[in-house]
């Protein structure tokens, strides 16, 4: 298996958090659970024609690049997609101003690159430039770049972002001078997110984070160390997010901390 990560060029730090490479064409069949985020993303396959649905009526093909829109419920992924891919994780609130399209319009969804009209091409120059892993890395970067002239994020989304890490969304809103009905508005049209959501999605994520890492504590202590009010709430929402339980997780996790072998 070979996996690398690469931050994006200066003009794209502002909307790209990194770009990834994934090879792994040995992996046996099979499913798994990726968690929610929070984060946009593009996937692309460099090997195949197409990447794969996954339901539990079975397996559809699909296009082989898609934009990855913000989700609060996990998705299943096969694993045969995984022989030679690239990848962007957008910033919250960076797709938007980058692509000069709302992402709350892609909450839950995975649209084809080649239906948003800029983005058609990408695989194309990927798989004929990018020979390596490097290569396609720096491709990829290159091409982002090359659209990378895009309004300024909004000032309180980004402050917002910020704020969210240890206030609720009513002191945010106060923080920021404006109502939370403006707050709503501003932050889910850029992040696909809703203010609660995305703070919900987060500390779901500490959670996950701190069971990918083995830490060794009773569920009940995690909950209030991770922001829950008690285990009851801690076990709902990682249900709700995952649709396993925090002991299913901790039995089998990977490599990536959010996915989840079936």
């Amino acid at each position: 298996m070979i996996y690398l990560e690469r931050k994006p060029a200066a003009a794209l730090a502002g909307c790209v958090e990194m770009l990834w490479f994934a090879c792994a064409p040995d992996l046996p069949h099979q499913r798994e659970l990726v968690l929610p985020g929070g984060k946009i993303q593009f996937v692309i396959s460099l090997a195949a024609d197409h990447l794969t649905h996954c339901s539990p009526e079975g397996d559809v093909p699909i296009a082989p690049a898609l934009l990855v829109g913000a989700r609060t419920s996990a998705e299943l992924v096969a694993t045969r997609d995984m022989k030679r891919l690239v990848g962007v994780v957008f910033r919250p609130g960076g797709l938007g101003p980058w692509l000069r399209e709302r992402a709350d319009l892609f909450y839950e969804q995975s649209l084809s690159l080649s239906d948003l009209r800029p983005m058609g091409f990408v695989r194309d120059r990927v798989r004929e430039e990018g020979s390596t892993p490097e290569n396609a890395l720096r491709v990829l970067d290159d091409v982002l770049c090359e659209r990378a002239l895009a309004p300024e994020r909004r000032t309180h989304v980004v402050r917002a972002l910020s704020l969210l890490r240890s206030r609720s969304v009513g002191e945010t809103a106060r923080e920021l001078g404006i109502s939370e009905r403006r707050l709503h508005h501003v932050f889910t049209e850029d992040v696909g997110l809703s203010p609660k959501q995305w703070s919900r999605v987060r500390r779901f994520q500490r959670v996950v984070r701190a069971l990918h890492q083995g830490v060794e504590m009773r569920w009940a202590e995690l909950a209030v160390v991770c922001g829950y009010a008690d285990q009851s709430h801690f076990s709902r929402d990682f249900h709700s997010f995952s649709g396993i339980d925090p002991t299913t997780y901790a039995a089998s996790r990977g490599r990536w901390q959010n996915h989840v072998a079936m």
